[in-house]
């Protein structure tokens, strides 16, 4: 039997790391979705043995020692395969550099953390009160903080943050970014709602039993690509998509009995996920070639299918008589009544009720808050206030109570600090990549004709099996030809609500 060489052991220790956090997603969903109260602190403590464990093993001896092995094999290797080789050498280079700067007693402690944080969100933002959930919030800042200056940073320590979850990004980039997009988005969103406001609604009231939503949005997902063989849907309070392992990807949507579309698109936005986590190479699960290449790209998938698929005329021309037929107080509303109403703008409180005219307001309050909280300027005890003035000055009104305000989303208490932005970049993304899949006459013809396997053959080819093999603005370059442009996006805002 030959002797392996160090990369083949290194994607065996890398594969077994993938174990443990497997095993610790299993748990963390498990936690999201049935979990007894009274169970939280003995899965914190299950959490945080795993996540330390996994850690340890990365940053051990061994591992290193491999790496250090097989990238001085790589050097002379001329082999076909040698793209792959390299990437999953250069990112985990930059993995090990980055856990390396973290002691395993803070990713024990974090994780401990967080399992709690968790609960104590819930429960606060169930009660409207802040105050029960800040001396949580005060610890994740801080730990964020601490590792911000543990990996190190250029310019402030937002940018340490923010490139875990968006390879290569620059905070002042993604700044610009936005302050190139907020004064657009935010009179595409007055006019939006001006335009709807003067429309009159269209009542679609009634009952939409919970259990014939389910038949619809199993139909629905069934019908985009998503593979039931391998994977479920559930029910949570915040809608979540999570890998288990290569072949098990958890969706989670929840229910309003008197809005059907409520979960159907939750189902849509969390197959868009779901789609990607299915579509990478499922032989190299473990592997930086079998992950997803960032949160922004990853953003791009969900938002793709849930608006500019999942919103369209063609779309509901299929599936509208489907919804008729399980929802019978739907057939005194026409077809273009419903899409009327359905792609209706109007101001919201809730990031994740939002519409795509307004949507982008909520991730711009956002990250200027936790920008703020990273670096000092704002204490966790002035968010709530931060968060209204910031939200008057966007929206034009205030929220009422800290579940409409501050306390809404869960990636606080997940320790996500460094996300938020990757919902516009996502937003961004999905539009340049769905301009550019549509220019092939078979996605555009699948379209229209209400089939979408063309489409999603397109992501995969370009967007899911790829995985980690290049930066994410290498992929959008390669996929479109650009890197990430927000002209797509703008555009497509301006047709779908203003008609130009």
């Amino acid at each position: 039997m030959a002797k392996k060489s160090a990369f083949e052991e290194l994607c065996g220790m890398a594969r077994e790391i993938a174990l443990l956090h497997s095993c610790g997603a299993v748990l963390g969903w498990d936690q999201e979705t049935y979990l007894p109260p009274k169970a939280v602190e003995y899965r914190a403590a299950q959490l945080s043995l795993l996540s330390a464990k996994a850690h340890a093993l990365v940053t051990g001896r061994r591992f290193r020692g491999l790496l250090e092995k097989a990238v001085a094999e790589w050097g002379s290797d001329k082999s076909p395969d040698s793209v792959r080789t390299e990437a999953n050498l250069r990112e985990w280079t930059h993995q090990v550099d980055r856990a390396a700067r973290i002691p395993t007693a803070l990713v024990a402690q974090e994780s401990a953390l967080t399992a709690r944080a968790k609960h104590a969100w819930s429960e606060a933002r169930r009660r409207s009160d802040f105050a029960s959930f800040a001396p949580y919030l005060r610890d994740i800042v801080g730990l964020a903080r601490r590792k911000a200056a543990l990996w190190g940073f250029e310019e402030e320590p937002y940018d340490a943050l923010l490139s875990g979850y968006e390879r290569g990004a620059k905070t002042r980039t993604v700044a610009v970014l936005f302050e190139t997009l907020q004064p657009r988005v935010a009179e595409i969103a007055r006019k939006a709602v001006e335009r709807s406001r003067a429309r009159p609604r269209v009542e679609r009231g009634g009952k939409y039993p919970v259990e014939r939503q389910k038949i619809l949005n199993e139909e629905i997902a069934r019908d985009i690509g998503f593979d039931f063989h391998a994977g479920r849907i559930d029910t949570t309070a915040h809608p979540f998509c999570t890998t288990l392992g290569p072949a098990d990807v958890r969706l989670t949507t929840r229910y309003e009995e008197r809005d059907f579309t409520s979960s159907l698109f939750g189902v849509l936005h969390e197959a868009g996920h779901g789609l990607y986590e299915q579509g990478l190479v499922a032989a190299d699960y473990g592997l930086p070639t079998g992950e997803a290449v960032s949160l922004g790209i990853h953003e791009s998938q969900s938002r793709l299918w849930e608006n500019h698929v999942g919103r369209s005329v063609e779309f509901w021309q299929k599936w509208y008589p489907r919804a008729v037929e399980l929802f019978p107080c739907l057939k005194r509303v026409e077809l273009e009544a419903f899409l009327a109403e359905l792609n209706r703008a109007e101001f919201s409180f809730i990031r994740v009720e939002a519409d795509e005219a307004t949507y982008d307001l909520h991730i711009f309050l956002r990250f200027d808050v936790e920008r703020r909280l990273v670096s000092g300027e704002l204490e966790v005890e002035e968010v709530p206030r931060a968060w209204a003035e910031g939200f008057e000055a966007l929206f034009g009104v205030v929220p009422s109570g800290d579940a409409q305000g501050c306390l809404q989303d869960i990636h606080w208490s997940m320790g996500g600090i460094g996300y938020f932005a990757t919902y516009t970049l996502g937003n961004v993304n999905a539009a340049q990549l769905f301009e550019s899949a549509r220019r092939e006459r078979a996605v555009a013809a699948g379209l229209k004709e209400g089939r979408y396997g063309p489409l999603l053959e397109w992501l995969r080819n370009r967007v899911h099996q790829p995985g980690s093999r290049y930066f994410p603005q290498d992929l959008m370059v390669r996929a479109t030809g650009r890197a990430t442009d927000p002209k797509p996006y703008l555009a497509h805002l301006r047709r779908r609500f203003l008609g130009s």
